[in-house]
This record gives structure tokens, C-alpha cells and sequence, in this order.
């Protein structure tokens, strides 16, 4: 069972509406044009009901089936990110520090082309509920959602939802039962000592030597702190401090992120980057405080439901081209928190070479958006068939 022909058929169209959100990048929960064109569009296809300004700007749209049944989720992220784009494409944003530099223009399309096919169709039981998200890229969209009902309040059994993986076969499905991305953390130390003259350090107490200190020491948290069959990754991200080649400063920041499995492995790295901070900064003549802040949880897709996913994705795209045991990676996703309401599977769609995502030049394959639209759809017919 190929791609669905209507929903082919639709790929002119889908472009569009995909290069209008390109041309168009909002951030985070501040979106009211691209909303408003999704609401727009729902109300076009004829869905039952259009839910506006959950967590701000999301939108919760229903289709009825034409028989009981339960209420499945499909899910697509809409907000882009805040880089100046240089893809050079006749589409490219409008404005200016602001693109779809991970594809959430094209999730976004996927999923209305999904819901004009269910909304024309409507060959499944029970009801689904496509769930238009704001804010996946740091602002934790899916947990406001979450915490703001919507599980509840539309009676949602499961959600299922798909990212594009640049870099990665075009139209290859890529799945895995159990965790498939990290939970995510961030730390910021701030140190602070005793600036002055670059030529006379012996009267200062250099929070830069320090700072050096403190992250050789942390590349321990890895290498001996933790066992090694637990995946861990702890990378210094930012170093700031410093203004003159002659002077040294009062104060240094760094800062780091964090990536884990394992709740019992979070415990372990917030214990030892504090215990290192502190023991770093006595031994330097420096005092610091280190800030750990726990992000998203990690992605976690039932296994049964992975496996319903993969038949789907075969379905659409041939058994050849679905790996349903990819394994997980460090990377994070606040489809997490839908994930821990909720079972159901995440899913990265191949979109073939080209840029990596959060790249300046990188563009959305709009060839892949039909593939997803499909799958979405096929996912609702599967899961809750007509009797």
C-alpha cells in the first residue's frame, strides 16, 4: 500500500503551504501567523472542531470517524528557530534572524495533509485529534500543552509523531521500541575571584585558570564516573569571560549540556559537577556556584506501538525501507512529555542529503512532506479500522 494517490496528488499544494510557513518563521509560543494559516486551512478541509490558543498558539483540530471508537493523536511542531538564513532558495524567510531551520515547516505540512485527506476519507473509527505545537525548540511547547489538558480534555490513547532526519535515505522510516532520544540538562557555572593586572597575577585570583580547570575536571564525569555500558554525553558548550589582553578578569561562566537515559545517571553527574565546582574553586582561591537545570525528559516510544509503526511506515513505503530498531541517540525532543502521557512512537522520515537541521542553509525536502502526510493517515486507519 503505497503513498495514498489523493494525498499525492496534493504535493503542489503542500509545497506551497510549506514554502508560505518557510517565507514566514515564528519562535517559540509567539506565532500568530502560522496558527492562523493552520487554523485557516483545518477550517478549509471541513474538520469537526478547531481548537485555538492552547499554550498560546497551538491548536488542537477534531475529526469525527464514522463509527465509535477511541481518539487517536497526531502530532507536528510549528516554530522555527532564531538563525539567519543562507539557503539562497526563492522561499527563504522573510525575516530576518529568524528560519525553519529544523523542518517544522515541514512536519506542519504533513500533518494538514494528512488532516484534508481524514477530514475528505473519514475510513477510520473513533476520532483524531491533530495536535499542532508550539515551542518544541526550547521552550518545552509539548509539556505546556500537556500540563494545559489536552490529553484529557480530547480523550487522546495514543500519539505518534514524525521528524525529518537530513543525512538519511529519502523516504526511509527510521523507529526504535523503548528510549530513542536523551533527556536533555543544561549547567552554568559562574566563578568569581579577584581580577586585575595581566602582568601581575600573583595579586589576583584568576577565575580563567579556574574555569580551565573546571572543565578538564569535568571531562571526568564520563571517563570515570560513569559505567560505561550508560550513555552519557557532557559537552562544555560556552566559555565567556575576559575583555583586554592586559587584564584579568573578576569573573568566568561556563556552561554545558547534558544528555541521558537513566534518571539514576542525571543524579550521578548533578552530584559530581557540583562536588567538582566546588572542590575546583577551593583549590584555585575562587568561590563558584553551579546552576543544574533538568530539560526534557527523554523519548520514549512503547515498544508495541513502535512496531505498529513500523508495519504502517511498510506499508507506505515497503519493508526495505523501514528500520524498526535504529537504536536511540543523544539528541532530545519534547515529544517526550506526550510520550509520558500517553503511549505511542516517534519516527524520523530519511529526507536525503543535504544540510544538517539547525544549519543556515538547510531546507526542508518537500518531497518527503506526501510520504508523512501518508503515514499519518495510514496510521489512523490502522489503529482504529472501520468494523
Amino acid at each position: 500500500m503505497p503513498v495514498i494517490n489523493s494525498i499525492a496528488a496534493l504535493e503542489p499544494d503542500m509545497r506551497a503551504w510549506r514554502q508560505w510557513l518557510h517565507r514566514h518563521p515564528e519562535l517559540q509560543f509567539d506565532l500568530p501567523r502560522t496558527a492562523a494559516f493552520v487554523a485557516d486551512k483545518l477550517r478549509e478541509f471541513g474538520v469537526d472542531e478547531v481548537h485555538e490558543g492552547i499554550a498560546t498558539s497551538g491548536i488542537v483540530a477534531i475529526i469525527e470517524g464514522q463509527g465509535p471508537g477511541p481518539t487517536i493523536g497526531l502530532r507536528a511542531d510549528m516554530d522555527a528557530l532564531p538563525i539567519h538564513e543562507a539557503s539562497g532558495v526563492p522561499h527563504a524567510s522573510e525575516t530576518e534572524g529568524k528560519m525553519h531551520a529544523c523542518g517544522h515547516d515541514g512536519h506542519t505540512t504533513m500533518l494538514l495533509g494528512a488532516a484534508k485527506y481524514l477530514a475528505e476519507t473519514r475510513n477510520f473509527a473513533g476520532r483524531v485529534a491533530l495536535i499542532f505545537q508550539p515551542a518544541e525548540e526550547g521552550g518545552g511547547g509539548g509539556e505546556v500543552m500537556v500540563e494545559a489538558g489536552v490529553m484529557d480534555r480530547f480523550d487522546i490513547g495514543q500519539v505518534y509523531g514524525i521528524h525529518n532526519a537530513p543525512g538519511f535515505a529519502e523516504g526511509h522510516f527510521f523507529t526504535t521500541p523503548g528510549p530513542i532520544m536523551a533527556a536533555v540538562d543544561t549547567f552554568e557555572i559562574t566563578i568569581t575571584g579577584k581580577g586585575g593586572h595581566g602582568a601581575m597575577p600573583h595579586d589576583t585570583r584568576d577565575p580563567i585558570v579556574a574555569a580551565l580547570g573546571i572543565g578538564t575536571a569535568i571531562q571526568t564525569i564520563v571517563s570515570r564516573n560513569n559505567f560505561a555500558s550508560d550513555d552519557l554525553v557532557v559537552s562544555i558548550t560556552q566559555i565567556h569571560t575576559g575583555s583586554a589582553d592586559n587584564i584579568i578578569p573578576e569573573t568566568a561562566f561556563v556552561g554545558g549540556t547534558v544528555r541521558t537515559f537513566d534518571t539514576h545517571v542525571q543524579d550521578m553527574v548533578e552530584r559530581r559537577l557540583a562536588e567538582i565546582v566546588a572542590g575546583q574553586a577551593a583549590s584555585y582561591g575562587v568561590t563558584a556556584t553551579c546552576r543544574y537545570a533538568r530539560g526534557y525528559p527523554a523519548t520514549v516510544n512503547d515498544p508495541d506501538k513502535a512496531a505498529l509503526a513500523s508495519k504502517v511506515a511498510a506499508d507506505v513505503v515497503g519493508a526495505e525501507a523501514v528500520t524498526g530498531d535504529t537504536g536511540r541517540q543523544m539528541g532530545a525532543e519534547d515529544f517526550s512529555y506526550m510520550l509520558n502521557a500517553r503511549p505511542g512512537a516517534y519516527l524520523f522520515l530519511g529526507s536525503g542529503p543535504g544540510p544538517v537541521l539547525h544549519h543556515p542553509q538547510y531546507d526542508f525536502n518537500d518531497a518527503i512532506a506526501p510520504i508523512g502526510a501518508s503515514f499519518f493517515a495510514r496510521m489512523v486507519e490502522t489503529a482504529q479500522p472501520l468494523t
